[in-house]
C-alpha cells in the first residue's frame, strides 16, 4: 500500500516583483568630424575642435575628466566623375577625420543641460554630432536581488491564499525559478521580450521580474 500510495499534489504560482528607480549615471555619446584635403592639417583641426569641446563643457560646470575620446579615424573620400553622362571613375575628394567622444557623469542634471547646448558649438565652427542621452544604474545587481526576493514572497503569499481558500495546508517549496528581468521606462509602454529588455533612454525606470514556484500540498 505504501509503495503505490499517490504522491501529494502541488500548487504552482507565479509571483511578481516590481520596483521603480532613478538612474544614477548619464552618458552622452557623439563625434567630431573634420573634412580636409590635407590629412595632417585635418588632424590639427580635429585636435583644435576637441580642445574647444573640452573648454565648452568646463565653462558649463562639467569636469573634463567626465569626457573621453575615441581613437581618431581617417578615411579617404572620393567623388564620382561623369563626362557627357558617361561614368569615368572616381577621384580623391578629401580626408574625413573623426573622433568619437563620451561624456559620462553622475551629475545628471548638469550633463543633461550641457548636452542640450552642445549643438551651439556648430556656430563656433565645430562639426559635432550628439546622440540622445543614455541612462544607467550602478546598483542594478542589488536591485535584482531585491526584486527576486519580492517576487518569491509574492509567489508564496499567492500559494498560501490558494491553499487557504481550497481548504488545504501549504507544504514545502518544491521548485522555484526566476524569469528574465524587464527594465522599462516608468510608463512601461515597451513590449516585453522573452530575453528581457533594458531601457537605456529613460532616466526614471521600472524593473520587474517573475518567480514561478511550486509548493507541495501537505497532508493534514
Amino acid at each position: 500500500t505504501q509503495k503505490y500510495k499517490a504522491q501529494p499534489g502541488t500548487i504552482t504560482v507565479t509571483g511578481l516583483g516590481e520596483m521603480e528607480f532613478t538612474s544614477d549615471v548619464i552618458a552622452i555619446q557623439g563625434a567630431i568630424r573634420v573634412n580636409n584635403v590635407d590629412a595632417a592639417e585635418g588632424y590639427r583641426e580635429l585636435m583644435q575642435q576637441r580642445d574647444m569641446l573640452i573648454s565648452y563643457i568646463e565653462q558649463n560646470g562639467v569636469s573634463a575628466k567626465s569626457l573621453s575620446f575615441g581613437m581618431p579615424s581617417t578615411y579617404k573620400q572620393y567623388e564620382t566623375i561623369y563626362h557627357d553622362g558617361e561614368y569615368m571613375g572616381q577621384q580623391f575628394s578629401h580626408y574625413s577625420i573623426s573622433s568619437s567622444f563620451v561624456i559620462e557623469s553622475t551629475d545628471l542634471d548638469k550633463v543633461e543641460s550641457v548636452a542640450q547646448q552642445l549643438p551651439a558649438l556648430i556656430e563656433k565652427g565645430v562639426n559635432i554630432e550628439v546622440e540622445e542621452p543614455l541612462y544607467y544604474f550602478t546598483k542594478l545587481d542589488n536591485l535584482k536581488h531585491d526584486l527576486i526576493a519580492k517576487a518569491a514572497a509574492d509567489a508564496k503569499a499567492r500559494a498560501e491564499q490558494i491553499a487557504s481558500n481550497s481548504g488545504v495546508k501549504l507544504g514545502e517549496l518544491n521548485d522555484s525559478r526566476a524569469g528574465v528581468f524587464q527594465i522599462t521606462s516608468v510608463s512601461g509602454n515597451e513590449e516585453f521580450s522573452a530575453g528581457g529588455i533594458y531601457n537605456l533612454t529613460s532616466r526614471d525606470k521600472k524593473a520587474r521580474v517573475t518567480v514561478r514556484s511550486v509548493f507541495t500540498i501537505a497532508e493534514k
